[in-house]
């Protein structure tokens, strides 16, 4: 089944905050001065009042959001993943997950899709950074719907939390009756060959990769994991008994982010092999996207090739 075009994240990010703040006036958006590339200037239009333009200052930005957190609003940090991550650490680590502030941070631009702004924008160690500080979710939804499903359900908890947010338009993988669970993963592919875990809009290509190897006479189980903290143990053990072999799949570093959670999980828990295809512990650049997926081995053919190389590297081992 061919996947439909759907919407950007950061367009969905934008308009689904904008609904939730104008049923909730304690919601508010501090944006570091990229409201138009990250959906952030979609809030401010609809509520003026409620946005606050912190300028390109984004360890005082964090500080800001914390701060207002404890006088009881519920802020919401509009930036890129490489400056709310990478330039405030300090500030997210210190005075909002130490204390579990309700702080809900948007890394938009996340991963390798960055409009051609290159290595410095990219940030490939986001998700691996902040699964590692207490207190702190970590979620990374596929499309559209599950993007506005996953937003709204972490306006219902009072965890300091971050979310993967996408610049480019995302095809839509989920139907109307999908429902979104805070912490369970889904299966979006059956099969009983290979296990392959994935989570964020990678989901979408690995999905599309599972229908090329099915071509090709492998049957591919498909696990996407939207929150990668709390990681659905269960849901990846079973998958992993399902087939015996895992391949972990992320448009992010193979050092400590999905690959490397499943790979502790499954280490306590299930011992299988898991290899880990994402970017190779090396820096981006810049480049079309298509060219992008292409060559860091992210796109759905890709994909279907490397793991159609471990699947036969693994029957040829089995004998």
């Amino acid at each position: 089944m061919a996947l439909a075009p759907g919407a950007a994240l950061r367009q969905v990010f934008g308009q689904t905050l904008a609904e939730l703040a104008g049923e909730d006036p304690r919601i508010l958006l501090l944006d570091g001065d990229l409201g138009s590339s990250t959906g952030g200037s979609i809030f401010e239009d609809a509520h003026p009042s409620q946005y606050i333009q912190a300028g390109i200052a984004e360890q005082n930005m964090l500080a800001m959001a914390a701060g207002l957190a404890t006088v009881g609003f519920r802020p919401y940090i509009s930036t890129f993943s490489c400056f709310a991550v990478g330039r405030a650490l300090d500030s997210i680590r210190v005075l909002i997950a130490q204390p579990g502030l309700n702080v809900k941070i948007m890394g938009g631009y996340a991963g390798l899709l960055t409009g051609m702004t290159g290595k410095t924008h990219q940030m490939f160690d986001d998700v691996a950074i902040m699964r590692t500080l207490p207190h702190m979710l970590v979620l990374a939804p596929a499309d559209e719907i599950e993007a506005s499903q996953a937003i709204r359900a972490l306006a219902g908890v009072e965890d300091p939390a971050y979310m993967q947010i996408t610049r480019e338009p995302s095809d839509v993988l989920f139907g109307p009756d999908y429902r979104f669970r805070l912490g369970q993963a889904v299966t979006v592919h059956e099969g009983g060959d290979v296990t392959i875990i994935t989570t964020g809009v990678q989901t979408t290509r690995v999905y599309q990769a599972a229908q090329i190897l099915a071509g090709r006479g492998i049957q591919a189980l498909v696990l996407h994991v939207p929150t990668i903290k709390p990681m659905d143990e269960a849901a990846v053990v079973a998958a992993a008994r399902a087939t015996g072999l895992v391949i972990t799949v992320e448009e992010q570093s193979v050092l400590g982010g999905l690959g490397g959670t499943v790979a502790e999980v499954l280490g306590d828990r299930c011992p299988v092999p898991v290899k880990r295809l994402g970017i190779r512990d090396c820096f981006g650049e810049s480049g079309p996207s298509a060219q992008l997926l292409d060559k860091y081995r992210l796109s759905a053919a890709r994909v279907a090739e490397d793991v159609e190389d471990l699947v036969r590297v693994r029957k040829g081992a089995d004998g």
